[in-house]
């Protein structure tokens, strides 16, 4: 199942389904409540969608597929060869760091280009949205906590993720992390989301070329890992990476624009589309 958050009609928000160019609204529930729930996500969209509304994708707006996560947890270095791209050692242990809300926006939405920074990067990875969680996560049990998989952008204001040791505010520029087009249940994809191919390109050109098998932390590792300190909840969501072929790393630097296009392509889950707009000026 591909559920998508989306507006039409005038309305703020609503939930659907993808269905290949149609999308049929479900109700206006969210999928946090749904997940919080404990929702089977597939029996509840199939007992509602044959009475849904249908729009045509291109007539609506898509938003994230989860506004509000509980929290956002992305995962850097990650791949071994964009560790080797940039000026650290390769961890023994996952690095972490936070994503706040604020910073989210849906496919066709603006990435936005900060006025204080001329330094605004790419980053293609792949979104976990868990429907468990808990403490001290089995790794056998790990990827039970899945409910489903997505496409993240971790845009990055690269000038700002370097002013400190700690990378937060580098990534946390608002709608600079583009998230969607869809949820795709967790029974559509490969267990741990293993074995697809991923790719960013810019103005149609392929910027990074991997596969999540490249991931030096799996998908049930992280869950087990990051479990050990934090609480995961149904709703949270990892961002579990990126691969080599960041515009920073590159000589000239490769830096996003206004009106340049950023796509994220992983197979099976579809391809998260952005165009970059610089920031209004402040009045």
């Amino acid at each position: 199942m591909r559920y998508v958050n989306f507006s039409a009609d005038g309305k703020t928000r609503q939930l659907g389904v993808l269905q290949g160019s149609t999308v049929v609204s479900l109700d206006d529930t969210t999928l946090e409540q749904l997940l919080a729930e404990g929702t089977d996500l597939v029996a509840w969209a199939q007992a509602r969608r044959a009475s849904g509304t249908e729009y045509k994708v291109d007539e609506v707006s898509l938003l994230p597929p989860l506004t509000k996560p509980g929290k956002i947890i992305c995962v850097g270095l990650n791949y071994a060869d964009h560790t080797n791209e940039s000026p650290y050692d390769q961890p023994s242990y996952p690095t972490l760091f936070p994503r706040f809300n604020t910073s989210l926006m849906g496919h066709g939405a603006p990435m936005i280009r900060p006025l204080v920074s001329d330094s605004l990067d790419f980053e293609g990875e792949m979104a976990v949205v868990l429907g468990r969680g808990g403490r001290h996560v089995p790794l056998a049990q790990a990827l039970d906590c899945v409910a489903g998989y997505s496409i993240f952008n971790d845009g990055s204001v690269r000038e700002y993720q370097f002013k400190a040791p700690q990378w937060t505010v580098g990534k946390n520029f608002d709608a600079t992390g583009a998230f969607g087009p869809t949820l795709v249940t967790a029974d559509e994809v490969p267990a741990g989301g293993k074995g697809l191919k991923l790719e960013t390109r810019l103005n149609g050109k392929v910027v990074q070329s991997a596969n999540t098998d490249d991931m030096l932390f799996d998908v049930a590792s992280l869950i087990a890992i990051i479990s050990e300190a934090i609480t995961l909840e149904a709703g949270d969501v990892i961002v579990s990476g990126t691969p080599a072929g960041i515009g920073w790393a590159r000589e000239p630097k490769l830096i996003m624009r206004a009106g340049d296009v950023c796509e994220v392509e992983i197979e099976g889950l579809g391809v998260l589309r952005n165009v970059v707009q610089d920031e209004a000026p402040q009045r």
